[in-house]
């Protein structure tokens, strides 16, 4: 990503620590989500359909060798799995709202199961407008929780109970590229989700869009 974002994300980073100021904090995450998002706005504004299902870096390792729309499924489907099952323990927007049937999606997982071309498989079966929607919802959901965050919450926990609610949704694959993100997200305070699934983790993939987009219009 630009700069500009990196900076902002430093910025983020270091008032949220602060409970002085961390409202100016959260109120940066913002405006860096609102920024993230516009990219992906802009996306859908510029590219034809079947540049979304596009894998010009194949062969190679890293979030650009996958789809601009597989990436934009796995950002949202993390967020809500993260924000709905493990941090507020209600129902996820994707299931609530019927999104699998709306998007078309043969799977309900974060999609870190798929691998080379059965990523691109799967992304040309997506109706792109629901997933833009679904991403849309996901995005004003998680906003609203984190403008309703104190300082104290940054400091909460996840606990076994926690974990077992997440493997009984089976939201996330049983395979090696999938199993260890339940782990991960419940090993993390409430801070650490915020600056990973809800912030670092859209900059990765959005940059890694933006690589993909570079590459198709570069001929």
């Amino acid at each position: 990503m630009g700069n500009e974002l990196l900076e902002l994300f430093g910025k983020v980073k270091v008032e949220i620590s602060n409970e002085s100021t961390f409202h100016l904090g959260i109120e940066n995450l913002l405006l860096l989500r609102k920024r993230l998002f516009n990219a992906i706005l802009q996306l859908k504004a510029e590219l034809c359909r079947d540049d979304f299902n596009a894998m010009p870096f194949i062969g190679e390792n890293g979030f650009h060798s996958k789809t601009i729309a597989y990436s934009i499924w796995h950002i949202f489907r993390i967020e809500d799995i993260v924000s709905h099952a493990l941090i507020n323990g209600d129902d996820q927007i994707f299931f609530s709202e019927n999104f699998q049937e709306r998007i078309g999606s043969p799977i309900i997982t974060t999609g870190n199961e798929l691998v080379k071309q059965r990523i691109g498989d799967f992304s040309e079966k997506l109706d792109l407008e629901a997933l833009y929607q679904y991403s849309t919802k996901v995005k004003a959901n998680t906003e609203l929780m984190l403008k309703n965050l104190v300082f104290a919450d940054l400091k909460r926990r996840f606990t076994i109970e926690d974990k077992l609610r997440l493997e009984s949704l089976c939201v996330v694959s049983q395979s090696d590229n999938a199993k260890w993100l339940i782990d991960y997200w419940c090993g993390e305070d409430l801070k650490g989700l915020i600056l990973m699934p809800f912030s670092e983790h859209w900059m990765a993939h959005i940059h890694a869009c933006m690589l993909i987009r570079n590459k198709l219009h570069s001929k």
